[in-house]
């Protein structure tokens, strides 16, 4: 699972799809599918992800984050697109 879910986020990042880091998501505007939160995170960046499920952002908490898009200390990812979005819950809730 973790493995299919790599490949997804990092085609999502190759074609721009991924909003990376608090402060980019914090000042983000535009129309959000999906977000990704560390589990380990810190307080700042789980009220960014509350924010966000609290405008009807659907969300999930996951291990080690950053090393699932080769970026190191990533804490959230935002995903802006609906069908990779999609796919990406639907690989979350089958390892769950």
């Amino acid at each position: 699972m973790r493995e299919k879910l790599k490949g997804l986020l990092n085609l999502a990042k190759k074609a721009g799809y991924l909003i990376i880091g608090s402060e980019k998501l914090s000042t983000y505007s535009k129309k959000m599918y999906f977000l990704l939160a560390d589990k380990n995170a810190g307080k700042s960046t789980k009220k960014i992800f509350e924010n966000f499920k609290n405008k009807g952002v659907l969300g999930a908490e996951i291990e080690n984050l950053g090393e699932l898009i080769s970026v190191e200390k990533c804490m959230i990812i935002g995903i802006k697109n609906l069908g990779l979005s999609e796919q990406i819950k639907k690989y979350i809730n089958q390892g769950e």
